[in-house]
Protein backbone atom coordinates (compact mmCIF):
# COMPACT_ATOMS: atom_id res chain seq x y z
CA UNK A 1 0.00 0.00 0.00
CA UNK A 2 1.23 3.51 -0.11
CA UNK A 3 3.66 5.39 2.24
CA UNK A 4 1.39 8.48 1.40
CA UNK A 5 -1.19 10.03 -0.35
CA UNK A 6 -0.71 13.55 -2.03
CA UNK A 7 -3.11 15.89 -0.58
CA UNK A 8 -3.84 17.06 -3.90
CA UNK A 9 -5.17 13.38 -4.24
CA UNK A 10 -7.12 12.64 -0.69
CA UNK A 11 -10.48 11.19 -1.89
CA UNK A 12 -9.96 11.08 -5.64
CA UNK A 13 -7.17 8.28 -6.30
CA UNK A 14 -9.85 5.72 -6.66
CA UNK A 15 -11.82 8.10 -9.23
CA UNK A 16 -8.98 8.70 -11.25
CA UNK A 17 -8.02 5.54 -11.43
CA UNK A 18 -11.59 4.46 -12.78
CA UNK A 19 -11.18 6.83 -14.95
CA UNK A 20 -7.72 5.64 -16.43
CA UNK A 21 -9.98 1.90 -16.23
CA UNK A 22 -13.02 3.72 -18.65
CA UNK A 23 -10.75 5.55 -20.78
CA UNK A 24 -12.79 8.55 -19.52
CA UNK A 25 -10.69 10.89 -20.97
CA UNK A 26 -9.56 8.79 -23.78
CA UNK A 27 -5.88 9.62 -23.35
CA UNK A 28 -5.92 9.01 -19.58
CA UNK A 29 -3.39 7.02 -18.37
CA UNK A 30 -0.85 6.24 -14.57
CA UNK A 31 2.63 7.56 -14.84
CA UNK A 32 5.31 5.64 -12.63
CA UNK A 33 7.87 8.03 -11.86
CA UNK A 34 11.01 7.45 -9.95
CA UNK A 35 12.99 9.89 -8.02
CA UNK A 36 15.81 10.58 -5.71
CA UNK A 37 14.99 13.24 -2.76
CA UNK A 38 15.97 14.20 0.70
CA UNK A 39 12.89 16.08 0.97
CA UNK A 40 10.59 15.25 3.83
CA UNK A 41 7.51 13.24 3.17
CA UNK A 42 5.09 16.11 4.66
CA UNK A 43 6.88 18.81 2.20
CA UNK A 44 6.28 16.37 -0.98
CA UNK A 45 2.51 15.33 0.14
CA UNK A 46 2.02 19.21 -0.01
CA UNK A 47 2.74 19.34 -3.98
CA UNK A 48 0.28 19.14 -6.22
CA UNK A 49 1.75 18.24 -9.71
CA UNK A 50 4.70 16.42 -10.98
CA UNK A 51 5.82 19.90 -11.98
CA UNK A 52 6.12 21.04 -8.30
CA UNK A 53 7.95 17.97 -7.32
CA UNK A 54 10.58 18.69 -9.70
CA UNK A 55 11.20 21.87 -9.32
CA UNK A 56 11.86 21.17 -5.60
CA UNK A 57 15.49 21.22 -4.86
CA UNK A 58 15.49 18.59 -2.84
CA UNK A 59 13.75 16.07 -5.55
CA UNK A 60 14.81 14.72 -9.08
CA UNK A 61 13.18 12.60 -11.18
CA UNK A 62 16.06 9.77 -11.43
CA UNK A 63 18.31 9.80 -14.81
CA UNK A 64 19.90 6.45 -14.88
CA UNK A 65 20.28 4.90 -18.77
CA UNK A 66 17.67 2.07 -18.50
CA UNK A 67 15.07 4.00 -16.75
CA UNK A 68 11.98 5.62 -18.38
CA UNK A 69 8.71 6.47 -16.73
CA UNK A 70 6.04 3.70 -17.09
CA UNK A 71 2.48 4.36 -18.48
CA UNK A 72 -0.16 2.42 -17.76
CA UNK A 73 -3.09 2.85 -20.10
CA UNK A 74 -6.81 1.00 -19.12
CA UNK A 75 -5.29 -2.68 -20.79
CA UNK A 76 -2.33 -2.11 -18.51
CA UNK A 77 -4.33 -1.96 -14.89
CA UNK A 78 -6.66 -4.28 -13.20
CA UNK A 79 -10.28 -3.79 -13.89
CA UNK A 80 -11.88 -1.27 -11.15
CA UNK A 81 -14.23 -3.56 -8.74
CA UNK A 82 -15.55 -2.52 -5.84
CA UNK A 83 -14.87 -5.17 -2.96
CA UNK A 84 -18.64 -5.33 -1.77
CA UNK A 85 -17.64 -8.11 1.02
CA UNK A 86 -15.21 -6.03 2.86
CA UNK A 87 -16.74 -2.87 1.82
CA UNK A 88 -13.43 -1.31 0.12
CA UNK A 89 -12.11 -0.70 -3.34
CA UNK A 90 -8.24 -1.99 -3.62
CA UNK A 91 -6.46 -0.77 -6.93
CA UNK A 92 -3.81 -2.97 -8.33
CA UNK A 93 -1.30 -2.31 -11.02
CA UNK A 94 0.94 -5.46 -12.72
CA UNK A 95 4.78 -5.61 -11.39
CA UNK A 96 6.78 -2.94 -13.10
CA UNK A 97 10.44 -3.84 -14.47
CA UNK A 98 12.80 -1.57 -15.73
CA UNK A 99 15.74 -3.97 -17.67
CA UNK A 100 19.43 -3.33 -17.41
CA UNK A 101 19.11 0.32 -15.15
CA UNK A 102 23.04 1.69 -14.81
CA UNK A 103 24.19 2.65 -12.06
CA UNK A 104 25.91 6.05 -13.32
CA UNK A 105 22.80 8.48 -12.38
CA UNK A 106 22.58 7.32 -8.97
CA UNK A 107 20.21 5.98 -6.32
CA UNK A 108 16.40 5.52 -6.34
CA UNK A 109 13.96 6.84 -2.59
CA UNK A 110 10.79 6.41 -4.05
CA UNK A 111 8.46 6.20 -7.01
CA UNK A 112 5.78 8.20 -7.66
CA UNK A 113 1.61 7.24 -9.05
CA UNK A 114 0.60 9.64 -10.89
CA UNK A 115 -2.80 10.36 -13.09
CA UNK A 116 -2.27 12.19 -16.12
CA UNK A 117 -5.66 13.03 -17.98
CA UNK A 118 -3.96 13.63 -21.48
CA UNK A 119 -1.02 11.39 -22.61
CA UNK A 120 -0.34 13.26 -25.50
CA UNK A 121 0.13 17.14 -24.17
CA UNK A 122 2.86 16.14 -22.42
CA UNK A 123 3.18 18.62 -19.37
CA UNK A 124 4.22 17.54 -16.30
CA UNK A 125 2.20 20.33 -14.61
CA UNK A 126 -0.33 18.77 -15.84
CA UNK A 127 0.34 15.07 -13.83
CA UNK A 128 -1.14 14.94 -10.36
CA UNK A 129 0.49 12.66 -8.27
CA UNK A 130 -1.50 10.07 -6.43
CA UNK A 131 0.43 8.09 -4.11
CA UNK A 132 4.37 7.88 -2.85
CA UNK A 133 6.20 4.65 -2.49
CA UNK A 134 9.97 4.32 -0.75
CA UNK A 135 11.34 2.85 -3.34
CA UNK A 136 14.95 2.47 -1.77
CA UNK A 137 17.75 0.82 -4.54
CA UNK A 138 20.87 1.57 -5.91
CA UNK A 139 21.01 0.40 -9.88
CA UNK A 140 23.61 -1.43 -10.77
CA UNK A 141 22.93 -2.47 -14.57
CA UNK A 142 21.01 -5.17 -13.03
CA UNK A 143 17.00 -5.34 -13.98
CA UNK A 144 14.76 -3.46 -11.32
CA UNK A 145 11.89 -4.93 -10.38
CA UNK A 146 8.91 -3.06 -8.45
CA UNK A 147 7.18 -5.64 -6.63
CA UNK A 148 3.38 -4.10 -6.01
CA UNK A 149 1.83 -5.32 -2.76
CA UNK A 150 -0.41 -8.61 -3.21
CA UNK A 151 -3.07 -6.16 -2.31
CA UNK A 152 -2.54 -3.59 -4.31
CA UNK A 153 -0.94 -0.02 -4.27
CA UNK A 154 -3.75 1.84 -2.83
CA UNK A 155 -6.83 1.00 -0.74
CA UNK A 156 -9.98 3.31 -0.22
CA UNK A 157 -12.12 1.77 2.50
Amino acid sequence: MADQIFNAALGRVAELYRRVDVSDPANAVLVIVAILTTATDDTLKDMDTLAAIEADGNTAEVANAGYARKVLTDSDIVAFAPDDTNNRVDLDIPDQTWTGVAAAGGAWSDLIICYDPDSTGGADSAIEPLTMHDFIITPDGSDILAQINAAGFYRAS
